[in-house]
C-alpha cells in the first residue's frame, strides 16, 4: 500500500529538528532508521503531515565515554551499538540484547534510540535500558532535559517525548565484570519476544551481591522484577537462583493474544528468569 502524501525535512542539528516539529505540529512525526516508522506509512495506519528525518544529524549518532557512564546517539544503529568495544566491555547486556533484535538487515537500518522510543512492549531494548537504570537525553523547545528509565516508558507506544521533543542519546551506567544474558522465547527467528528477561549480576566470592532484572512483554511497559532481585542477593547455586525466580511474574500483567496467553506467559516469566540468571552467574 502506498503512504499517504507529506512534506519532508532532513536538518542538521538537534535544534534544527526541534523547530522543524514545533512547525509541524502534533502531525508531524520524526524518522532516523525508520524501521518502526515505514510499516506504519506502508499501511496507512498513521498519516503525518510531515517527516522529520533525523538520519544525518552527527550529534544523534556515536557512542562515547563520559566519567562513569557510556552514551550512546539515538541515531546509532543496532550494528553499530552491539559491536562497540565499550558497550560489549562496560553495557554488555545491551550488546547481547541487540544481537537479538530482528535480523541482520533491519540491524543495519534501524537505530537504538528508535526502538526504544517506538516503546512497544515487546521490543527487547526497553527492559535493558530499565533493568540497567538508563537515563534519557530529550531535546525540546525548552531545551534539554534527563528522564530516567523508570519515567521514560509511559504506556503502550508511549514515552516521556513530548510531539514536538526529540530523543537525543541514551546513557547507561558502566559495570565492568558483571555477568549478564539476555532470554528470551520467540516462535520463530526474528519474531518478536512473547516473553524476554534481561539479567545482569555483579558477583562476589561466588554469591550474587547485586542484581538487575528487567522483563519484556508482560504489561504495557517494561517491568523491574525488583522482588527477584532482592531475592537473590546471597544466591550461591543453580537451585537458590531457581527458587527467587519463583516471585518473577509478581506485580506484572501479561496480556493474552493470538501467541500466548496470560498464563502461559506468566509461566515463562518464572523460568526465562531462571535462565537468564544461571547464566549471566555462570551456573
Amino acid at each position: 500500500m502506498i503512504p499517504v502524501a507529506f512534506d519532508y525535512v532532513r536538518p542538521s542539528t538537534v535544534d534544527e529538528a526541534v523547530a522543524a516539529l514545533v512547525a509541524g505540529g502534533e502531525d508531524a512525526k520524526v524518522m532516523v532508521g525508520g524501521q518502526s516508522l515505514m510499516p506504519v506509512l506502508r499501511l496507512r495506519l498513521g498519516a503525518p503531515s510531515l517527516i522529520v528525518d533525523c538520519s544525518r544529524i552527527d550529534e544523534m549518532i556515536g557512542i562515547r565515554e563520559e566519567g562513569d557512564s557510556i552514551v550512546i546517539g539515538a541515531g546509532t544503529t543496532h550494528h553499530a551499538v552491539m559491536n562497540n568495544d565499550l558497550v560489549k566491555r562496560y553495557v554488555t547486556l545491551l550488546a547481547q540484547a541487540t544481537a537479538t533484535v530482528a535480523d541482520p538487515q533491519i540491524r543495519h537500518r534501524g537505530t537504538m534510540g528508535g526502538s526504544l522510543a517506538h516503546a512497544d512492549p515487546a521490543g527487547d531494548l526497553p527492559a535493558v535500558a530499565a533493568a540497567l537504570d538508563a537515563t534519557f537525553t530529550i531535546a525540546g523547545p525548552g531545551g534539554r532535559r534527563t528522564v530516567a528509565a523508570s519515567d521514560f516508558f509511559v504506556d503502550y507506544f508511549t514515552t516521556a517525548v513530548g510531539d514536538d521533543e526529540v530523543l537525543a542519546s541514551v546513557s547507561f551506567p558502566k559495570r565492568e565484570g558483571w555477568g549478564s544474558h539476555y532470554e528470551k522465547f520467540n516462535r520463530t527467528a526474528q519474531a518478536w519476544a512473547i516473553v524476554g528477561v534481561a539479567a545482569a549480576v555483579r558477583m562476589e566470592g561466588g554469591r550474587i551481591a547485586e542484581a538487575r532484572i528487567g522483563l519484556t512483554n508482560v504489561g504495557t511497559t517494561p517491568i523491574r522484577a525488583r522482588s527477584v532481585e532482592a531475592a537473590l542477593v546471597g544466591a550461591a547455586d543453580a537451585a537458590a537462583i531457581a527458587a527467587a525466580s519463583e516471585s518473577a511474574a509478581d506485580g506484572t500483567a501479561p496480556t493474552t493474544d493470538i501467541h500466548a496467553d496470560a498464563e502461559y506467559r506468566s509461566h515463562l516469566t518464572r523460568v526465562l528468569t531462571k535462565r537468564a540468571v544461571q547464566k549471566a552467574a555462570g551456573m
